[in-house]
């Protein structure tokens, strides 16, 4: 008979996985399997697993959770080395990929792919997680799957991606993993965890959690953010600030420039870090015989690192205008449940008034066009489109309709 292990319960790693009962269980069941060890586990255990769920909903979280219970000698306390060194992202048998540019290449699949072949150092698992697998190129799909197609025995591949289509995981890399489905997580769980984890006033907690569509860290940047607040209200006040003509481009300029701004918080610290820290490598200000030749290699690096932060800067401001434009969408969306008088709640029930008197004027059709209109500007900036140039067409659709 098989040896009985024991089944991790669902607090320790998975703690932050918001309302996802299923998708614990399932990983709690798998962890179970793996403890017999590479080679030994139970059919619960697979070798390559895709995490799929609405924005927000927790996918890179799940997994990352998954990725340290499956180290954890106690299937995921959450308080041991492993567990730590996971979540915290320093542990040196777990391969985190998360682009920093619009996409995946095939140069940096490969040296995963060759990673992922060694034995594991310290644990019991060599472990990739790429994050935003739907951003694989389709040469570094086709390296990927090669891998996944013949894996080492030791190695666990954990793929977070929105769904299962075709755009944004390859059909034959799908067919090769299991899925865990992630549901868009309720409100009251939402308010939960603000409130107990984030120490969030019950209030607040309660209203982002409201407003922000199942999207935790959005309800989070929401509770704790002032600035996020004020961006949020912004986006919200467009749809009736579309009067004019020359409001069609004073709201595109005002809306790119909150979503540049936002951008640039979350990097220029970051990119400040990053240049001291490469400086300090290459021996600046250092007075030894070896330093100034040491120093007159540091500009190519710099060069380097300078492209690489630009294309960060790329799809982080990408990452903001598309986080208006899922406001927008929602706004519209309310407009048309009010509109065809649906009893279906709110996604903004603090803007009931803005809904109420946009219903009237462009009514459930009128809405629709325009929510239309929103989701092809978010297929536009998927497409590379100059950003300004989509915003500003979209904001001449949302006036005209």
């Amino acid at each position: 008979m098989p040896e009985t292990v024991a089944v991790p319960q669902a607090g320790g790693v998975f703690a932050d996985v918001v309302g996802q009962s299923a998708a614990v269980e399932t990983c709690r069941i798998a962890v179970a399997a793996a403890q017999a060890g590479p080679g030994r586990a139970g059919p619960a255990m697979t070798h390559a697993w895709l995490f799929t769920g609405p924005p927000g909903s927790g996918r890179s979280v799940a997994a990352r959770a998954f990725a340290a219970a499956l180290q954890c000698a106690e299937g995921g306390c959450g308080t041991c080395r492993a567990c730590r060194t996971v979540l915290a992202g320093t542990h040196a048998d777990v391969r985190a990929v998360v682009p920093e540019g619009l996409s995946i290449s095939v140069k940096e699949m490969r040296a995963v792919v060759q990673r992922a072949a060694s034995r594991p150092q310290t644990a019991p698992w060599q472990i990739v997680l790429i994050e935003d697998a739907d951003r694989l190129t389709e040469g570094a799909s086709n390296a990927l799957l090669k891998s996944i197609e013949e894996p080492p025995p030791h190695t666990v591949f954990l793929l977070c991606a929105p769904s299962t289509h075709p755009d944004d995981v390859s059909v034959t890399i799908r067919s090769r993993c299991r899925v865990v489905s992630l549901v868009t997580p309720p409100a009251s769980a939402i308010a939960e965890v603000l409130v107990q984890r984030d120490g969030v006033e019950s209030g607040m907690a309660e209203w982002a959690a409201s407003v922000c569509g199942g999207h935790v860290g959005r309800a989070r940047a929401l509770a704790r953010s002032e600035s996020s607040r004020s961006q949020r209200a912004t986006v919200l006040a467009v749809p009736g600030a579309l009067r004019t003509l020359a409001d069609v481009f004073a709201e595109a300029d005002e809306l790119f420039a909150v979503a540049k701004a936002a951008a640039a918080q979350q990097s220029d610290r970051r990119d400040e870090a990053e240049r001291d820290e490469l400086k300090t490598a290459y021996g600046a200000g250092g007075t030894g015989k070896g330093a100034a030749a040491a120093t007159r290699g540091m500009a190519g690096a710099l060069k380097d690192l300078e492209r690489q932060q630009k294309a960060r800067a790329t799809r982080t401001t990408r990452d903001v205008l598309d986080r208006a434009l899922v406001d927008l969408s929602g706004f519209y969306r309310d407009v048309i449940v009010y509109a065809s008088g649906s009893r279906v709640g709110l996604i903004n029930p603090d803007v009931a008034g803005d809904v109420h008197t946009a219903a009237s004027r462009i009514g459930a059709e009128g809405a629709l066009r325009r929510l239309d209109a929103v989701l092809d500007c978010r297929a536009a900036l998927e497409r590379n489109v100059k950003p300004d140039l989509a915003v500003e067409t979209l904001m001449m659709q949302l006036r005209v309709g």
